[in-house]
């Protein structure tokens, strides 16, 4: 080898023997950007829930064991407050009524929204129409629908008492009377989250093979016995999900309450959420609405857990 080579190799040697080009502190520094990005949104997203849902969790903890008007300083009275709120007679007309809500939202706005599902899979036309208007509720502020239910139910010119009389039917006090008072609620919940729980069910039928169903149409299966044998078997996982959530979504209804009823008649419609909400702001007792907010939480979070549960043991078949 010349002297002429060797100079003429040893550069070259030496450049690729170099780990850092250009190209790769170019790379590296995309890859810090992105990093940075991403940590950036992530310390976002962590401010916000620790300022508006973890600081007030712990909040609510702590005036549940204080005596405090946010006045004064706040006294630590123990487990005063819970005794306070237990022997209050409203507090178990709350409970009862607060299940019974759950109760009839998972036979009616549990059901329903399935069903039509299932009616709006099955069609042929007019589906993006159709989906547009099962949806439209959704889109409507909850103060505004609520405030449109009270106009349906008023007892004179109200739509629904029209409608009984149209087919000479007596009319209804549907807010004023005990017995009617708290499926009157259970209607306008239903009807304001129908289409949420519509389109969710129908992208789970959307996800099922349409072989299962012409295998069962081959087999003579008529349309009830293709949902119970092929879209409740397949969607059993979202249709279990959507009711655990459900139970969680209804145990804190609040507005329907609070605008059409005010809790009555007779507490026929204080749920604890409206209790809730009566002891902060409208007795000046905030540690007694903490104690219930935290009684609340502790039974949510019983059903949170299940969720939980139930999708990770799903999600591992």
């Amino acid at each position: 080898m010349t002297v002429t080579q060797e100079r003429v190799r040893r550069p070259q040697a030496l450049g690729a023997a170099d780990p850092r080009s250009p190209d790769d502190h170019g790379a590296l520094r995309r890859a810090v950007g992105r990093n940075l990005t991403a940590y950036g949104f992530l310390c976002a997203a962590l401010i916000c829930f620790a300022l508006f849902s973890w600081y007030p969790m712990i909040r609510e903890i702590v005036l549940s064991f204080q005596q405090n008007n946010f006045v004064d300083p706040g006294e630590w009275v123990g487990f005063d407050n819970f005794r306070t709120v237990v022997a209050d007679p409203a507090f178990r007309s709350a409970w009862l009524n607060t299940a019974a809500f759950s109760g009839l939202a998972l036979v009616i706005g549990y059901a329903v929204p399935f069903v039509l599902a299932v009616v709006l899979n099955e069609l042929k036309h007019a589906k993006a129409y159709l989906r547009f208007v099962v949806y439209l509720p959704v889109m409507l502020p909850p103060a505004v629908a609520v405030l449109l239910f009270k106009w349906f139910y008023d007892p004179g010119a109200g739509l629904f008492n029209q409608a009984l009389d149209a087919v000479h039917l007596p009319p209804l006090s549907w807010l004023d009377s005990t017995s009617t008072a708290l499926i009157s609620l259970v209607i306008v919940s239903t009807w304001m989250n129908l289409g949420t729980g519509t389109l969710i069910y129908l992208a789970a039928l959307q996800s099922i093979p349409g072989d299962l169903y012409e295998s069962a149409e081959l087999d003579g299966a008529g349309l009830l016995k293709r949902v119970w044998h092929v879209t409740i078997p397949q969607t059993k996982l979202i249709l279990l999900v959507m009711l655990l959530l459900q139970i969680v979504a209804t145990m804190q209804v609040f507005i329907e309450p609070y605008l059409l009823t005010g809790g009555g008649p007779e507490n026929a419609t204080v749920t604890v959420a409206y209790l809730m909400y009566q002891y902060a702001f409208n007795f000046g007792d905030f540690g007694g609405g903490s104690a219930l907010g935290l009684m609340l939480m502790v039974v949510l979070l019983v059903f949170s857990t299940i969720y939980l549960r139930v999708s990770r043991e799903e999600a591992e078949r």
